[in-house]
């Protein structure tokens, strides 16, 4: 069996930096220890090009934007890119306010990041310029489906190309591409939308996969996409009556410290559009 993103990871172990969301920065931490990389989360503007320095890639998340992790981030995502360091972007809430809106878009134009993850409705603000979010989540409206995925991937192909960056949509119905191919992901569960974070994880899981394999992004951002999805599959089979969305929380990550190449391989479902 050829060597998979995951086997990747684990045999890198690459230090992870992640300016990120102070929510979700604990579970951030734990999903990168548990797929065998380092995390390290250092947002203030004295520190944060000296440590994405010594890094092999670079996470930024908009979840809790304040005017001080501003600069920390376009400091810490040009330092990177000098560096030829993966830089994720992920664009929480993009669309709720001016700042989420126009700050992203300045880490767009100034730091170019190698991949933007993202729900459908955070993507398509930054693509087009508007977009429905409900605070932080997707808008239902923007929802990918069997019936309009093809419409989507072509919106996403275009936003690929004219930004140089992977692009990576979650939902229901993932959808990734580098503006050449593209690739649906029909993994995961409903039920991980009831956990604060999932989203914030596998941003820093695809930061560690870019680091990690650099030779085929596309493949390993699919590839890792699915690996966050079939944890949640894995994790929801062990539920038990009494579990709720806390237990299912620590179970993905229990998934993701587990989980075997050929587990991944048996159970991820990607599709070429």
């Amino acid at each position: 069996m050829p060597t998979s993103t995951l086997d990747q990871i684990r045999a890198a172990s690459p230090l992870v930096h992640c300016i990120t969301n102070y929510v979700t920065v604990n579970d951030v931490a734990n999903v990168l220890l548990a797929v065998g990389a380092r995390p390290i989360m250092a947002d203030d503007p004295e520190e944060a090009e000296e440590i994405t320095a010594l890094c092999a890639g670079l996470c930024l998340n908009i979840g809790t934007l304040n005017a001080r992790t501003i600069p920390s981030m376009i400091a810490a995502g040009k330092r990177a890119r000098a560096l030829a360091h993966p830089v994720v972007l992920d664009p929480v809430g993009a669309g709720a306010s001016r700042l989420r809106t126009a700050t992203a878009l300045r880490i767009l134009d100034e730091v170019r990041p190698a991949l933007i993850r993202g729900n459908i409705s955070e993507i398509r603000t930054l693509a087009v310029g508007s977009g429905a979010t409900q605070g932080v989540d997707a808008n239902a409206a923007d929802a990918v489906t069997e019936e309009n995925l093809g419409a989507a991937a072509d919106l996403l192909h275009a936003f690929a190309a004219r930004t140089g960056a992977v692009i990576a949509v979650t939902g229901a119905i993932d959808i990734v591409t580098d503006g050449r191919d593209c690739y649906a992901i029909r993994n995961g569960r409903a039920e991980m939308a009831r956990v604060t974070g999932t989203g914030c994880q596998l941003s820093a899981l695809l930061t560690a996969a870019l680091a990690a394999a650099p030779s085929d992004p596309l493949a390993a951002v699919a590839e890792t996409s699915a690996l966050m999805g079939t944890a949640g599959e894995l994790a929801w089979a062990q539920m038990e009556e009494s579990d709720g969305n806390a237990t299912y929380r620590t179970r993905i990550i229990d998934a993701i410290y587990h989980m075997t190449t050929e587990e991944l391989h048996a159970n991820m479902n990607i599709t070429k559009l």
